[in-house]
């Protein structure tokens, strides 16, 4: 018998005391497990037979690893059967869907074979773009790949995006995640910031249409239920006004910052993200500075939570906090401090009470469960605000399906992840996201290019060669430069650091002369991955063809240059281009669109002459 179709059983002898029995006996099925029963009994009837220690290790969301060929990771067992612990996020790449849904399933049944038998919800940040910032999300491979959400953004089309997470979300499902540590809906006001390239862009407004057709796509038709995953949006209330540019995981861009007064600007689309029914909500690391608000990150911050989130605009979802407020770690090779801005003088028992005090459910990237007990037991936290989290969470589990049938069958899953139609129309996506910033005298698309000449940077040859196109090894022998360019940053260290593309917007004078020497040789088609920003004149003035990709394969580029059955850049840059780092410097990191004289404005983008 497989395990999608096992009629769920107890574990056998399990322990009894005044709070625990064993979740059926015989053919008595106690409430909880009642699949007729309303949702709110059965989560009334689970939350009166918890202890303490089975509520605690629902309020931690903790990141988890397959172990290899579809077995638990060492460590898996104490989390799942000592702390309780049922809320996690898969870490790393899905490269083997069979292993992936055999993990799953082992996952699962070690949950069901605890005293309660509390399914498990996987949770994961986006894995569906052909390239990934490491630190914020993770490659495609098996999965159906797809621009950056900034990609989605350029073609402005609300309908493609709830698609996109329709298929990304019936992708989910088939290997057992059911909750979506997405969409990043900040406002990407400043330029600078690391973290732009898992947002849709500049325009509040835009991004709020575009995240109702996101949260759609992931709930899927008839409403939440047993096929949806859960969204958690992030990060809330905004945190593209970082200070001078700087991400709040380090300790020199601890704040948010708002010179030009406009914080509900940010927002916007956390509004229409309600509007449309999503499931949860992440604060930042950052603090906000300048405003009526406490200056603490947001996950600590009553006045952002409660007072704000939950009061004025009404949510009452599950708030789980962005990861590591507690506990100070190493990542990837980094000793990291935990994220506790304002808070870093508090202990860490402190920091989980005002966490909890500030109306957060859950601690995201934590496994503190002792420090919820001593909490309790000491008198600080009482056991009713403890079961307020609990049935929030608990009640988006029932909702899933969860409790009913938590496995996942392997043939269906083998069917459903990276369908070929599913496939065709991300990488269909990934071209018409293009966007085409110069085209001197109509250069693009290339045509008779076959006796031609090619120069190349940043793409393999083998791309050309598989096309019967020749390589050369120097641009003055080349009739063609094609250059695959990522946009500039300036290298940070250690080893989760280095993944944040930070600093300067601009190439430095040395790259920036070796360009050039190229631009002067032989004409010259640019691609740049614009993962944030770029100051770039110097490319727009000398290059023969610029375009701008959020995340395309190489097969897509040379598709759109070569305009292969059609391909076509149609996409509209979701942002501004500024003119120099100056105007950077000068603009307000709340405000949009301020910087002066941008080479490119928002909504650029060029056609090719038979398209016009």
């Amino acid at each position: 018998m497989s395990m999608s179709s096992a009629i769920l059983t107890p574990a056998s002898d399990l322990a009894k005391d005044s709070k625990s029995t064993a979740w059926s006996t015989g053919v008595k099925v106690l409430p909880y497990r009642d699949a007729s029963l309303s949702v709110d009994e059965r989560v009334d009837d689970l939350v009166e037979r918890m202890t303490i220690e089975e509520k605690a290790g629902q309020l931690f969301h903790e990141i988890i690893n397959q172990g290899e060929n579809g077995t638990l990771a060492n460590g898996t067992d104490i989390v799942i059967s000592e702390k309780f612990m049922t809320h996690f996020n898969l870490h790393g790449g899905i490269s083997d869907v069979r292993g992936t849904v055999a993990w799953y399933n082992r996952l699962q049944q070690l949950a069901l074979d605890t005293r309660l038998g509390i399914p498990v919800t996987i949770s994961s940040d986006p894995r569906h773009a052909f390239t990934s910032n490491v630190g914020t999300g993770f490659a495609a491979t098996k999965f159906s790949q797809w621009p950056e959400t900034l990609g989605l953004a350029a073609l402005r089309d609300a309908e493609l995006v709830e698609k996109f997470a329709d298929i990304a979300r019936q992708e989910y499902v088939a290997v057992g995640i059911r909750s979506a540590l997405h969409p990043q809906i900040d406002v990407a006001t400043e330029p600078r910031w690391a973290r732009i390239s898992g947002t849709m862009g500049e325009d509040a407004n835009l991004t709020a249409e575009l995240t109702v057709g996101y949260i759609k796509g992931f709930t899927g038709e008839g409403g939440f239920g047993k096929q949806s995953v859960t969204t958690v949006s992030k990060h809330f209330p905004g945190s593209g006004p970082v200070e001078h540019g700087e991400d709040s995981h380090f300790t020199y861009g601890k704040n948010t910052t708002y010179p030009g007064n406009n914080f509900e600007h940010h927002l916007i689309p956390f509004k229409s993200a309600i509007a449309a029914g999503t499931r949860q909500m992440m604060p930042y690391y950052s603090r906000p500075i300048g405003t009526k608000y406490e200056e603490v990150a947001a996950g600590f911050n009553k006045g952002i939570v409660t007072d704000l989130l939950r009061g004025e605009l009404g949510f009452d979802g599950i708030v789980v906090s962005d990861w590591g407020l507690i506990t100070d770690s190493i990542i990837a090779g980094q000793d990291m401090p935990a994220r506790a801005w304002g808070a870093e003088n508090l202990t860490e028992l402190q920091r989980a009470e005002k966490i909890l005090d500030a109306g957060t459910d859950q601690f995201g990237g934590e496994q503190r469960t002792d420090l919820i007990l001593e909490l309790v037991k000491s008198g600080i936290i009482n056991e009713e605000r403890i079961d307020i989290s609990v049935r929030r969470l608990l009640r988006e589990k029932f909702l899933l399906g969860l409790f009913d049938n938590p496995f996942v069958d392997a043939d269906e899953a083998e069917k459903n992840v990276g369908r070929e139609e599913w496939v065709r129309l991300g990488f269909e996506t990934q071209k018409s996201s293009y966007t085409l910033l110069i085209n001197n005298d109509d250069i693009l698309p290339l045509k008779s290019a076959e006796s031609a000449k090619f120069y190349i940077e940043g793409i393999n040859k083998t791309y050309l060669e598989e096309r019967n196109l020749q390589v050369v090894e120097t641009p003055a022998e080349a009739d063609y430069a094609l250059l695959r360019l990522q946009a500039p940053y300036v290298p940070r260290p250690g080893g989760f650091e280095a993944n944040y593309h930070a600093g300067s917007l601009q190439y430095n004078g040395t790259e920036k002369a070796r360009q050039a020497a190229i631009y002067a040789a032989v004409p010259t088609i640019v691609d740049i991955y614009l993962d944030r920003p770029a100051v770039i004149p110097e490319i727009a003035e000398k290059a023969a063809a610029l375009l701008g990709n959020f995340g395309a394969a190489p097969e897509a580029f040379l598709d759109v240059v070569f305009g292969v059955d059609g391909s076509k850049p149609l996409g509209k840059l979701p942002f501004d281009l500024p003119g120099s780092v100056e105007a950077v410097e000068a603009s307000k990191e709340d405000v949009p669109f301020d910087t002066e004289n941008p080479v490119f404005r928002y909504g650029h983008g060029l056609r090719y002459a038979d398209d016009c």
